[in-house]
């Protein structure tokens, strides 16, 4: 009862953890649950002294009667009882909840797909620790699934783990290992004081002093949690954000590093988040919305694109200094200023890098915030961006197609930098670039191909319903499915141009956002990736390939001077002035966000996608069940392969190969070879070692035929006293008893004769006595003989007890050289 307990309350203390995934808690006290449900089956179990294998299937059991009655209750029979209505709608809700995990990013909305999903793999992890714990007194493994559930919200919410879920967790662990101290010291007895006297002797009971080896425990415990916590917040660290989010370099103030997140992972949470809420709002004295660049992603190593780690120089700071020169713009580049007020809303925490957009002459912004030379990336290791209101001079080019079909080459350093493309890149990839460009005669216009071809010529859908912008992924977008969302459509557009070798780069932050009564508004589902090429004398450049409008990224715009039939002066579409008037909702980029709104933000910003319902239950039912006969039936099938290889052997008995060693078998040591006497190996040892696979078969096989039928054969019973006995006991058939006599007496012969003399066909034999032993067993036996055998039962029991005790022994590993200190 204790360890249930405990293993309770420790998979409950685990799951807090879970709590930055969910934007609810609709999620733990289901959670909390259904642990109750396992822990009270368990305490139940023990109670009443229930044999050890029938609490696992009853758990398990009882965890599907909560979840029907929580989820699936109008469906049950009495709000309780499964029915097949209730297993459909768990179907469907698990299909939806599956649907709704690729969908948004964490932190999730509790939805109830998803919490179905939470609530079953929290309830599994709990029997299976109460398996661990309380059935199989193995408490130091609980460990591992308690791990896999801790690790879940480690790998996939890019903040780190706070400190006190760490803590919390590692007490219910603890919490297991002491009550299974407890449950071991109880069981060693009462202490006997013995105290002798001239004429008497008197004994005393005392209880077991435990209290100290507990308090020991306790005591190493607390020390061990203290460290883990305590000793990263006091030691440098190599990564910038350590496990609990404090120390060194963790981007929350202080030091010298800063905290780089994951753009990509950032982008399609944001995307996903169902609440489109205002990330920051800006004026722009020319009363045209601008893209606003965060991170420029420039090294792509065939699974990601990530960003080097940039680096500001104190001088560059922008409060003593105006932004560095724009890498590669040259003089002769007309270019048109403009200022930018920007406020970010306070909501948005830990902001490093301040909205932009490319490149910026001048930032004015209070705090030390420094820009990256080669990117123009404005950082800072002290401040964040939340609550921040700055401006922005911009110095956007304003090039002609002629002046970008006229580029020189681009400088070695910028090739060398932003055109590295993995080996192992696919030749379908490479040949695709090809193709789409046959008609490029320059990189300018190759690039404007590019970008047809993903907005116009490509057949490319917009969806969020699609993830990933590594290896795999890209080769799928671009040659097979064709949908995706931003993410892809930029790393493939930068991926393409560099096989032709155009600089490029992925730039993240967001859209020109909509139209407002005073300015623009930009909110988290304008979240944007889109490439930044690059062209000898102007610089870097933004390309669209993304789909814009109401069937794509409803705030996307495609640039001027990739449409050759506007004249370069004409800004980018849309550019609408800021109005309160009618004319503010005519507007490209009001209509935009418009049929945004009137989607509902089912997919915020991006097709609707229906949810795939996949296989009809019934094959779902069908392929379960076929799975777990072949669970089930393993045993049967490890036993059948055990007899064919024994068969075989009983083939070669009489093959004239050379033999490979001169030593008999021990039968009754599990067929292991005796040692080699070293002597000279005569002809009738040579016919001796010929018969000896096959006769170490025969007894093999019959010892664990004996087995499977529920047949005893004592250790000191030698092979003619256990035919004799067999033969007598069972009344076997003439013809039976004989086949069991010759494969004692070939044994026997093995075993102690000079020569073997004549073996008879052993296979027959067997076949035989096989017959003769099935006849005697009802006919239950002979089926749980064939389906469920006992003899590989226990083979498989043996093997998982050897690895359990080999878990043992890494406790009681010591260095050898220590020892020896010791003695």
């Amino acid at each position: 009862m204790r360890l249930s307990i405990a293993s309770g309350v420790a998979t409950g203390a685990v799951a807090i953890a879970l709590y930055p995934l969910f934007q609810g808690g609709d999620w733990f006290w289901s959670s909390v649950g259904v642990i109750l449900v396992v822990t009270g089956i368990g305490v139940l179990a023990g109670r009443y002294a229930l044999p050890g294998w029938l609490a696992p299937p009853a758990q398990v059991l009882g965890v599907w009667i909560y979840l029907t009655a929580v989820f699936a209750g109008d469906e049950a029979w009495g709000k309780v009882v499964p029915t097949w209505d209730s297993i459909a709608r768990l179907d469907r809700l698990l299909t939806t909840g599956f649907a709704d995990i690729q969908r948004f990013a964490a932190p999730v909305p509790d939805s109830t797909g998803i919490v179905l999903l939470t609530c079953g793999g929290v309830g599994l992890i709990a029997v299976l620790v109460d398996v661990l714990a309380a059935r199989l007194r193995r408490a130091a493994l609980t460990g591992l699934p308690l791990l896999a559930l801790f690790t879940v919200p480690a790998a996939v919410v890019a903040e780190p783990i706070s400190w006190p879920a760490f803590i919390i967790g590692a007490l219910g662990y603890l919490g297991i290992l002491v009550a299974d101290g407890r449950e071991r010291v109880s069981h060693w007895g009462r202490a006997v004081l013995v105290r002798r006297t001239s004429s008497f002797t008197v004994t005393r009971p005392t209880p077991s002093d435990s209290g100290a080896l507990r308090l020991s425990g306790r005591r190493i415990g607390f020390t061990a949690i203290a460290l883990a916590v305590l000793l990263p917040a006091l030691l440098p660290t190599m990564e910038p954000n350590p496990l609990f989010g404090f120390g060194v370099g963790n981007g929350r103030g202080g030091g010298n590093s800063i905290s780089i997140p994951n753009p990509m992972v950032n982008l399609r949470g944001q995307l996903s988040l169902p609440e489109n809420s205002t990330v920051l709002t800006y004026q722009a004295g020319d009363r045209t919305a601008r893209y606003l660049r965060m991170y420029s992603l420039d090294i792509f190593d065939g699974e990601q694109w990530t960003m080097s780690e940039p680096r500001g120089r104190p001088e560059d700071r922008t409060s003593d200094a105006p932004m560095p020169p724009p890498p590669g713009q040259g003089t002769g580049v007309p270019v048109t200023p403009t200022t930018l007020s920007v406020t970010v809303s306070d909501q948005v925490r830990r902001l490093s890098f301040l909205p932009l957009p490319y490149p910026v002459s001048k930032v004015t912004v209070a705090g030390d915030w420094r820009p990256d030379r080669d990117t123009l990336m404005v950082f800072s290791t002290r401040n964040t961006a939340g609550g921040l209101t700055y401006q922005a001079v911009t110095a956007e080019p304003e090039p002609t197609a002629d002046r970008l079909k006229a580029a020189a080459p681009p400088a070695t350093a910028i090739r060398e930098r932003y055109l590295t493309l993995p080996e192992n890149l696919p030749d379908e990839i490479r040949q695709l670039a090809l193709q789409e460009t046959e008609r490029g005669s320059s990189p300018y216009e190759q690039a404007i191909q590019l970008q047809e071809f993903f907005t116009e010529t490509g057949g490319f859908t917009y969806s969020l319903a699609t993830q990933g912008h590594d290896g795999p992924a890209l080769t799928d977008f671009l040659i097979r499915n064709r949908t995706g969302y931003c993410e892809q459509f930029a790393a493939s557009m930068a991926v393409l141009a560099r096989v032709l070798g155009i600089p490029s780069r992925v730039a993240i932050g967001y859209t020109g956002g909509s139209v407002t009564s005073g300015g623009w508004q930009v909110r988290t589902h304008d979240s944007h990736a889109w490439p930044e090429l690059y062209f000898e004398g102007t610089g870097w450049l933004r390309f669209e390939p993304t789909p814009a409008g109401g069937a794509g990224q409803g705030s996307a715009t495609i640039p001027s001077y990739t449409r050759p039939e506007v004249t370069p002066d004409t800004p980018d579409e849309p550019s609408t002035a800021p109005s309160s008037g009618p004319a503010a909702s005519d507007s490209p980029t009001g209509a935009a966000n418009d049929r945004r709104e009137e989607m509902l933000d089912r997919e915020f910003g991006g097709v609707l996608t229906p949810v795939d319902e996949g296989m009809p239950l019934a094959a779902k039912i069908g392929i379960g069940v076929a799975i777990a006969l072949l669970v089930v039936l393993i045993p049967a099938m490890i036993r059948w392969q055990l007899r064919l290889r024994r068969d075989r052997a009983y083939s070669r008995a009489g093959d004239p190969a050379r033999p490979r060693s001169g030593r008999a078998v021990d039968p009754a040591g599990g067929g292991r070879a005796a040692p080699d006497s070293g002597a000279a190996t005569s002809p009738s040892e040579v016919r001796v070692i010929r018969w000896e696979p096959a006769v170490t078969a025969a007894w093999a096989e019959l010892d664990d035929a004996l087995c499977d039928y529920g047949m005893a054969r004592q250790a000191s019973e030698s092979p003619r006293a256990l035919s004799r006995r067999l033969a007598e006991q069972y009344v076997f058939e003439p013809e039976a008893a004989a086949a069991l006599a010759r494969i004692a007496a070939a044994v026997e012969r093995m075993l102690y004769a000079r020569t073997p003399g004549e073996i008879g066909t052993l296979r027959e034999d067997m076949r035989s006595v096989r017959r003769a032993l099935a006849a005697t067993v009802t006919r239950g036996r002979r089926i749980r003989a064939v389906l469920l055998p006992p003899s590989t039962l226990l083979r498989m029991r043996a093997l998982g007890g050897r690895v359990l005790d080999g878990f043992d022994r890494l406790e009681n590993i010591r260095l050898r050289g220590l020892a020896r200190k010791g003695a």
